[in-house]
């Protein structure tokens, strides 16, 4: 169950290959508008929403929604900043702002502090991450009703789908855990027979769900299976599911994210892509065919392959370092491969030292050590540079490196290379 948890609240971050360092997973994460539109699309009863990109428009959106000029009753709206990767429920603006989820009553009020929130940094407690918002999606909320927390995510443990469900909405799933673990209840299921009527059962009994509560949780959750399965789905979160009386559940906040791996056969979801909220050196790394993962340390790292990659970051770790960034070359070390590379590490201020670990096999040592001469004889790096060689033709490569009199640190041993790289860093 912890594992779940963890998880659930770090949906685009998985522990790599040890303990000493934290990458991002490389899935497809969509805005809450999006999510709501897919939802809608496959029948899922959805809240009535606006999106709105300015202040005026978030006005407009609260009188479309259910504002009657004139009138003294005013319906709740929720507005939610639309941001990828960030905890709504936990992040704080620049401007000291707490949350980037608000309700308000009407259009004034609405427009006041939607104009706190429009072109102002949302920073994310858990990633770290500042994103500029600038836009909002609004929907009407009624919070008489109180509101449920729904996931259906992968139980790696288990190798199967599960069902993650709590009475205590309108908080991330680690708030849940945190103050009420006992109302946190998961249920797995099977991934060829989906949801079963047993499994609503389950659900509906262990909740105390009226007959048509149960009834309206068991489309929820049918349709939300039909996205999981037939769109690669590896979670998709409702933190806020409202209860409408006695007759169900109307979802209001949703976040979906999606396999990577599946792009191109999920071509319709992937368009929804936003680029502009992704880190810009890990959309230009792909551009050109790397794997770029921004990190927290000040090492750059040029590896081919990404168990490489792991096992690199975790021998800077081993000796007291922390790497900037997880840098996937692929298989063709080539020229315009290692300029691309190099160029992106170097873009970064933090970077104090470069460590090259390739292990060469179709690829030779030699072929790959030209590559680096020449990437390195074109750019203007001014930090130290360790270069470590291993495979075909390797006393070849290194004998290249050596020999081309461009101040380039060269390491035949894994661990002394990675130890080498911590000690300049430290400088």
């Amino acid at each position: 169950m912890r594992r779940l948890w963890t998880s659930l609240r770090h949906r685009r971050v998985d522990f790599m290959h040890g303990t000493t360092c934290m990458m991002q997973l490389r899935n497809l994460s969509l805005h809450g508008h999006q999510s709501q539109q897919i939802l809608k699309q496959f029948g899922v009863p959805v809240s009535s929403g606006r999106f709105a990109s300015s202040v005026d428009q978030v006005r407009d959106a609260v009188r479309e929604l259910g504002e009657v000029p004139g009138s003294s009753t005013l319906i709740n709206e929720l507005m939610l900043a639309q941001v990828l990767n960030g905890e709504l429920l936990q992040g704080t603006f620049e401007n000291g702002m707490q949350r980037g989820v608000h309700i308000a009553e009407g259009a004034d009020q609405a427009a006041a502090i939607a104009s706190q929130m429009f072109g102002i940094r949302f920073r994310d407690k858990t990633s770290k991450r500042e994103t500029e918002v600038k836009n909002l999606y609004v929907q009407e909320y009624d919070p008489s009703g109180g509101s449920w927390y729904l996931a259906m995510t992968i139980d790696r443990d288990n190798y199967h789908p599960a069902v993650t469900i709590s009475k205590t909405g309108g908080m991330n799933i680690a708030e849940i855990a945190s103050h009420r673990p006992e109302s946190l209840l998961t249920f797995g299921f099977s991934l060829s027979r989906g949801v079963t009527a047993d499994l609503v059962s389950r659900i509906s009994e262990q909740l105390g769900l009226s007959v048509p509560q149960s009834w309206n949780l068991e489309r929820i959750l049918r349709n939300l299976f039909i996205i999981f399965s037939q769109r690669e789905a590896t979670l998709l979160e409702v933190n806020i599911l409202p209860r409408c009386g006695d007759q169900g559940f109307t979802v209001l906040d949703s976040r979906f994210v999606f396999d990577k791996s599946a792009e191109k056969r999920q071509q319709e979801t992937f368009a929804l892509r936003d680029t502009t909220q992704e880190v810009a050196s890990e959309v230009e790394a792909e551009r050109h065919g790397l794997v770029y993962v921004k990190l927290e340390g000040n090492i750059g790292n040029v590896v081919n392959g990404a168990g490489l990659a792991m096992a690199t970051n975790d021998a800077i770790g081993f000796y007291g370092g922390a790497s900037a960034n997880f840098l996937d070359a692929g298989g063709k070390a080539t020229k315009e491969t290692m300029q691309q590379a190099f160029g992106i590490i170097i873009r970064d201020q933090r970077v104090k030292v470069i460590l090259v670990n390739i292990y060469g096999g179709l690829t030779r040592c030699d072929m790959i050590a030209e590559s680096i001469i020449s990437a390195v004889d074109e750019l203007d790096i001014r930090v130290p540079i360790v270069v470590r060689l291993q495979g075909t033709n390797s006393e070849k490569g290194l004998k290249l490196l050596e020999q081309a009199n461009l101040g380039l640190q060269i390491e035949s041993d894994f661990g002394r290379a990675a130890q080498r790289a911590v000690r300049l860093a430290k400088r």
